[in-house]
């Protein structure tokens, strides 16, 4: 295919990352990248790139990864609340400042060829490329402009980005209680004396301190300075002294965009432009730069654009749809994360690591053990059995082989009792009846059980809508007694019925039992131990008597 002329759209770090490849692919193809802003005054703070986004990066190019690591900051993570700590090794997980990280790539980028023009907004159709590159990010100009097919959700909470003129000793998750209600942060280090500060809230809470006149009245290039001093104070306990600050910080809804078609002639959209996914999960940097290095090889290998351009839609959208489901449930994980706050900090930190169904216990309890057996010593009220080490585990994903199961098997086997000791037992009439079960597996047979079946189903996203899912809880709230969800025998409708769950099991007094397929049996196992149901179901296995 001959490409003589290339623009990209967007000078961020898929943008750049893709002008570097195209230009190290095609020498003899003028690459040149158009951003409206200018260097060093890019806005943000710093972004993480997990191991198995660092190992792309050295194979597609090792020598700009090289210098991405030398100005990166490694960390561990922590959860706090109340006073106790819980922790785990995440050592491979780095973070570079974003202005750091653009600098290192507009130098390779420059070094490869690429021409880099500034301070000028460009369309597509002002452009004389064959073939254009728009990386133009979530508000991208050129999805707007263009037949792309593109649908925009907007969650229900606010997040505002701020940082910190200190380099935190771990990854922070951290929830603050206030008068108005519970803000929590995400905070990273990221440079000697620079940490990433994100903070989150309901928009109730959001309105009752008001920050929603703050946000109003503040100006598109400025940070918000009434929320910043507020939250500084907030987490006076965890700044060390230190205060929040701002560039062009203000109060957001996260935004999830999916579009039907990622180009269109001789355009082609790359990373936030195509697909946003949130940020718990840190994707968008990973998801341009991995996006661009599947472009790149889908070029070098076809005939014509429309193959290409064809061929690169066709090998990213499985990867970047999975992100998507993991980064929704994700989502929704900490927009509704104040109704966890009565769980001890380690069940409350194995519930955050098995949100999204992609981290099975099994294996976070493989790497860290003292948490999870304080999470399930917790939970079950006896200790667990100490777990195997694993041969081998994928880095995403529930792995199939390879894997020891046997704490998930403990959880089946554990009994649900009507009471703990030094408390009265509860009434005959309590959902849990007055001997509880002696497993959390019951028969598969609603009727059996006197429970009320509730069919939560799926609509088109693999992860559900939060509609969807705030639809089946209201049902579900209407039923008194014993709750028995059912749905389909994917793993998608299994993980949003254990969502539904959960939130039954949080805003109701019913008993809730979650059937699923056999074959899910540790999944259902992760949705005990997280506390997102009493009861689990195995369709196709006798199961446990009561």
């Amino acid at each position: 295919m001959d490409l003589r002329r290339v623009a990209v759209l967007g000078g961020g770090p898929g943008g750049l990352y893709a002008a570097r490849l195209l230009k190290l692919a095609r020498p003899d193809c003028e690459v040149v990248v158009h951003e409206q802003g200018v260097p060093d005054e890019t806005f943000g703070f710093g972004v993480g790139l997990a191991a198995r986004t660092q190992r792309r990066l050295a194979e597609a190019d090792p020598a700009s990864l090289d210098d991405i690591l030398a100005s990166s900051w490694s960390h561990d993570m922590r959860m706090r609340v109340g006073g106790r700590e819980a922790g785990m090794s995440v050592s491979s997980l780095v973070a570079i400042g974003r202005a750091e990280l653009l600098a290192v790539l507009r130098r390779h980028a420059e070094d490869a060829g690429v021409k880099l023009e500034f301070g000028a907004r460009r369309g597509a159709d002002d452009l004389d490329a064959d073939l254009v590159v728009a990386a133009d990010g979530v508000g991208s100009a050129t999805r707007a402009a263009g037949d792309f097919g593109a649908e925009v959700e907007t969650g229900s909470g606010w997040y505002l980005w701020a940082g910190t003129d200190v380099a935190l000793d771990h990854a922070l998750f951290a929830p603050e209680r206030t008068e108005h209600g519970v803000f929590v942060t995400h905070a990273y280090p990221y440079a000697a004396e620079r940490s990433t500060f994100l903070v989150e809230t309901s928009e109730a809470t959001w309105r009752a301190a008001g920050f929603d006149r703050s946000t109003a009245a503040t100006p598109a290039d400025a940070s918000d300075e009434t929320a910043l001093d507020h939250l500084s104070d907030v987490f006076a306990p965890h700044l060390g002294g230190h205060r929040l600050i701002g560039n062009r910080t203000r109060w957001l809804r996260f935004r999830t965009v999916r579009c039907a078609r990622w180009h269109r002639g001789r355009t082609v959209l790359l990373g936030d432009a195509a697909h946003t996914a949130h940020y718990s999960v840190g994707s968008g940097t990973k998801l341009a730069m991995e996006d661009a290095i599947a472009l790149v090889a889908a070029l070098g290998e076809a005939d014509d654009l429309g193959t290409a351009l064809t061929a690169y839609t066709t090998a990213r959208r499985p990867a970047v749809a999975r992100i998507q489901d993991i980064a929704e449930r994700s989502r929704r994980w900490w927009e509704t994360f104040p109704e966890r706050l009565d769980l001890p900090v380690e069940q409350l930190l194995v519930a955050y690591m098995s949100r999204a169904g992609n981290v099975p216990l099994d294996r976070f309890a493989a790497g860290s053990p003292e948490v999870v057996h304080a999470a399930l010593t917790q939970w079950a009220g006896e200790e667990p059995p100490a777990p195997r080490q694993e041969s081998h585990v994928p880095d995403t994903g529930r792995p199939e082989t390879g894997v020891d199961h046997a704490l998930s098997e403990w959880v089946l086997e554990r009994p649900l009792r009507p009471s703990t000791p030094g408390q009265e037992p509860v009434a005959d009439d309590d959902p849990v009846g007055p001997r509880g079960f002696d497993t959390r597996i019951v028969p598969d047979d609603p009727a059996a059980l006197g429970a009320t079946v509730l069919d939560v189903g799926t609509d088109a996203s693999p992860a559900g809508s939060e509609a969807a899912v705030e639809d089946a809880v209201r049902r579900g709230s209407a039923v008194t007694g014993r709750v028995w969800l059912t749905g389909g025998d994917d793993r998608a409708s299994l993980l949003t019925r254990l969502e539904v769950a959960e939130r039954l099991c949080r805003r109701s007094d019913s008993l809730v039992v979650v059937a699923g397929p056999a074959q899910l049996r540790a999944d259902l196992a992760d949705g005990l131990a997280a506390d997102r149901t009493h009861l689990v179901a195995l369709r196709g296995d006798g199961g446990s008597p009561r």
